[in-house]
């Protein structure tokens, strides 16, 4: 069962964190946070781990080709005026690049933390979303319809063939056991 709202960033944040310190890039670069706003989250939420900023300065790494654009998307449906969608929308734009599912590449135990996320900062683009494809292939479809084209097989995923590849159950285990890393 996930925690009420008022400690849910903070569970949530702890998870991101915690599988981002085991990636082979810094921090800031697996995050897509640079040094100032990642002390400013870990200060906020997790203040005991900022012990991690020792050696990171600001470099977030070369953006992707659509990650400025994602990020424009998220923070289109963000709900509030808050730093939390922000640093979100960076984070989920830098860990969406990553070969797993969503959940699995931001260190959630399962998709309901990562909808629980997405209910609590982006209400709006979850009941955009309101046929539950999956998040990154979601974000994929908004961003090219944005750009005047559609690179589905069908117009309607009721008839494509792929339905089961952009809907269907996202198993698998989580990338890390949950837990703080020392």
């Amino acid at each position: 069962m996930l925690p009420p709202d008022e400690e849910l960033d903070r569970h949530l944040f702890g998870r991101i964190v915690d599988l981002a310190v085991h990636d082979a890039r810094p921090l800031t670069q697996a995050l897509g946070l640079g040094r100032a706003e990642l002390a400013r989250l870990l200060g906020t939420h997790l203040p005991e781990r900022l012990a991690l900023l020792e050696g990171l300065d600001e470099d977030t790494g070369e953006d992707a080709l659509e990650e400025s654009d994602l990020r424009a998307l998220l923070l289109e449906h963000r709900a509030g005026e808050g730093p939390e969608p922000v640093w979100l929308a960076a984070i989920v734009a830098r860990r969406s690049l990553e070969a797993n599912h969503l959940w699995q590449d931001m260190g959630f135990a399962g998709r309901d933390e990562l909808g629980a996320m997405f209910r609590r900062h982006f209400p709006s683009l979850v009941d955009l979303n309101s046929g539950d494809m999956k998040w990154k292939k979601f974000f994929y479809r908004q961003l090219c319809a944005r750009e005047g084209f559609l690179l589905c097989k069908s117009p309607h995923c009721e008839r494509c063939d792929d339905y089961a590849a952009c809907f269907d159950g996202e198993k698998g285990a989580p990338l890390r056991a949950a837990g703080p890393t020392p």
